[in-house]
């Protein structure tokens, strides 16, 4: 990989200036807000609004939410318990968030639809393709929850596979920083943010934007990832407005 390939990043466009859907990934932490466990309602309806502004611009929105800041199912068999077991019990608190989610969206007057992977009547409906394409059709936000409905995948696999499913112009990953970095810039002061990466660079330098399925799923599909700081209010409009700062991975 060339020293070209990977430059410091100033704001910059975005390959496909206008979108007609895409999906939106955010960890569960991100609903923490200022807090260390749980749901902070403030940061949800921020959250949600932050998705309004998008679907006000024409924009079909889908969202796929991870657990952390419920329960992680690599955490719970690091600390003995079976990964199966640990994994359900953290698709169901990707149910809690996509509920929580739902409701903030809901109070602000957008058309919202929980699926998940494994079946739960009784609070969301199931996921089936068709129907998820047909709500945001219809203008809906689709929340895909429970992951991919199978245990050792992670939310960012389900998040590219949904994507590719939906058929959608890009995913955008919301994450506490605004890019993807040469370290962590929270630990390394001198880390450089990139503007454009290709799947194979983050693939070969390991970077940590998702994991190496969801980044392989992306590449086959060409679904670029956007990496954005989805803690900054108005951040996500301004992304799909082609304005602030973020870094591109495609196969460019």
């Amino acid at each position: 990989m060339t020293q070209s390939a990977l430059k410091e990043s100033a704001p910059m466009s975005l390959p496909h200036p206008s979108f007609k859907r895409v999906l939106l990934k955010m960890s569960g932490e991100v609903l923490m807000g200022p807090n260390e466990f749980g749901i902070d309602s403030t940061t949800v309806k921020r959250v949600a609004k932050d998705i309004k502004q998008v679907i006000d611009r024409g924009v079909e929105v889908c969202v796929v939410v991870g657990a952390g800041n419920i329960f992680r199912g690599v955490s719970g068999a690091a600390e003995g318990m079976d990964r199966t077991q640990a994994d359900y019990m953290g698709m169901l608190g990707i149910i809690i968030n996509a509920l929580a989610l739902q409701n903030a969206l809901e109070q602000i007057e957008v058309e919202t639809r929980v699926m998940s992977a494994i079946p739960m009547s009784a609070i969301c409906e199931p996921y089936i393709r068709r129907k998820a394409m047909r709500h945001m059709e219809k203008g809906r936000v689709v929340i895909f929850a429970a992951g991919t409905g199978n245990p050792y995948f992670t939310t960012d696999t389900a998040a590219a596979l949904r994507a590719s499913e939906m058929n959608c112009s890009a995913m955008l990953k919301g994450t506490k920083v605004d890019g993807v970095y040469s370290a962590d810039p929270q630990k390394d002061k001198t880390a450089k943010r990139f503007d454009k990466l290709t799947y194979m660079d983050v693939l070969t330098k390991d970077l940590k934007v998702m994991d190496a399925t969801a980044i392989s799923l992306a590449r086959e599909n060409r679904i670029p990832i956007v990496v954005f700081n989805v803690r900054e209010e108005g951040n996500f409009a301004r992304v799909i407005d082609g304005t602030g700062t973020f870094t591109v991975v495609s196969d460019k």
